[in-house]
């Protein structure tokens, strides 16, 4: 997506629609008066009118099924509660030019037959959900078949246990131009869906502590992702049958556990991965059936695996990453590898840099004959730290016959990049 696109959409997105409309005023403790002051805040949206914003004062609303399908602003002042009581789906948008603004919502309804969320946004075109908190909701913000809309600002607390008991933070389905920005979310199977998601922004959101994914993508092309923090999902980031996608100066952090990754790339074609940081992941980048994939100025720091890399995958490229306190720097499961790593910084390299250009003069093997044996006999793993196991790799540098010869760095860095 050009950064042009990005910024025009920005632009547009917080234009102001309702200059000209009238105020509405929905209060708990005062009856329906001349001022057009409402009870609840559904009579409030039923007498707006396109462009009118309604504005809901302080206090606990237990209201549920919430309809708007008019262009209109609803706006919370002090964060009014809106609960569903465990019952409801509690807004329920159809339509465009509409923003939701400053409410505590909580407690939606729970469905195995339908999704139920707190913001449930259907068919619609430049909708914003922005300065929302989201409490113990099914699915926090929902966008189906949408174009054109923004979610901002919003903090969405989940309490999953599991994932079929779970629904996403942010779900995001057949829809294009979506602007995801700032938000934090915790505890929901995804933290951030995807799935036929097209030319959308994700930029700056802290996704942790979720039952299963950080952010979980698949059939989403053209999508950009910067400035995110990935943290103690207990998956961490899935990736699948995309193409084209950009992901800049993400973090991916702590996510650990037999099933855990930084990231899982699946099917993916034609991406520019780059300023990324993969510290303390069991594995920091699992690569399946991948091509023509570039992976540049990323830091790998001590995680168990930096890199696996299936002989399933094919044409990608490494060069200028940093490769420090790994375990294991590089892992694969062929003999013949069809990707290449070129100029990176191993802190594992021994060899030797003669006419100081802090290039080594001999090239670096970055799959030990360790890695090797684990990936074939996982029980392997108890010998870790053994003196039989550096042995082995020490004669494998000498003599080579289980490590892939063509999976080389022909010129390491001596010194790691500034990154």
């Amino acid at each position: 997506m050009k950064i042009v696109n990005i910024i025009v959409i920005l632009l547009f997105s917080f234009a102001c629609k309702n200059a000209n409309g009238r105020n509405i005023i929905v209060k708990k403790t005062i009856p329906v008066g001349k001022n057009r002051e409402l009870k609840t805040i559904q009579s409030g949206v039923s007498m707006a009118n396109d462009g009118d914003t309604v504005l809901v004062d302080p206090g606990l609303y237990k209201e549920g099924g919430i309809i708007i399908e008019k262009s209109i602003v609803l706006k919370g002042i002090n964060h009014p509660v809106i609960d569903g009581e465990y019952k409801h789906e509690i807004l329920f948008i159809r339509g465009k030019e509409i923003t939701v603004d400053g409410f505590n919502l909580q407690h939606t309804g729970r469905s195995e037959i339908k999704d139920i969320g707190a913001i449930m946004i259907y068919d619609s075109y430049h909708v914003t959900a922005i300065n929302n908190i989201v409490d113990d909701a099914n699915f926090g913000i929902s966008l189906q078949n949408s174009r054109s809309c923004t979610v901002k600002n919003n903090r969405i607390t989940a309490y999953g246990k599991n994932e079929v008991q779970s629904g996403n933070g942010i779900h995001c389905w057949k829809s294009d131009s979506l602007l995801i920005i700032g938000n934090k979310i915790t505890g929901c199977r995804d933290g951030i869906y995807f799935e036929f998601v097209t030319n959308s922004l994700v930029w700056r959101n802290i996704s942790r502590k979720n039952v299963r994914y950080g952010i979980h993508f698949m059939f989403s092309h053209h999508d950009t992702y910067i400035g995110n923090i990935f943290e103690e999902n207990e998956s961490g980031v899935a990736v699948m049958y995309t193409n084209h996608i950009h992901m800049y100066n993400n973090y991916f952090l702590n996510n650990w556990g037999g099933a855990a990754y930084g990231i899982l790339l699946k099917d993916i074609t034609d991406a520019e991965i780059s300023g990324n940081h993969f510290t303390k992941n069991t594995t920091a980048l699992h690569m399946e059936g991948c091509s023509r994939n570039n992976f540049y100025k990323n830091t790998f720091s001590n995680n168990g695996y930096a890199v696996k890399i299936q002989a399933s995958c094919d044409d990608n490229a490494f060069y200028e990453n940093n490769f420090k306190g790994n375990t294991f720097d590089i892992g694969t499961n062929g003999s013949l590898v069809l990707n290449t790593f070129n100029g990176n910084y191993w802190d594992k390299y021994e060899g030797y840099d003669l006419n100081r250009d802090n290039i080594g003069d001999v090239p670096y093997h970055p799959v030990s004959m360790y890695s090797m044996i684990i990936e074939s006999n996982p029980a392997a793993l108890m010998l870790f730290r053994s003196l039989i196991v550096s042995l082995l790799d020490k004669s494998e540098k000498i003599l080579p016959g289980i490590t892939p010869e063509n999976l080389k760095d022909e010129k390491p860095l001596m010194r790691p990049l500034l990154l």
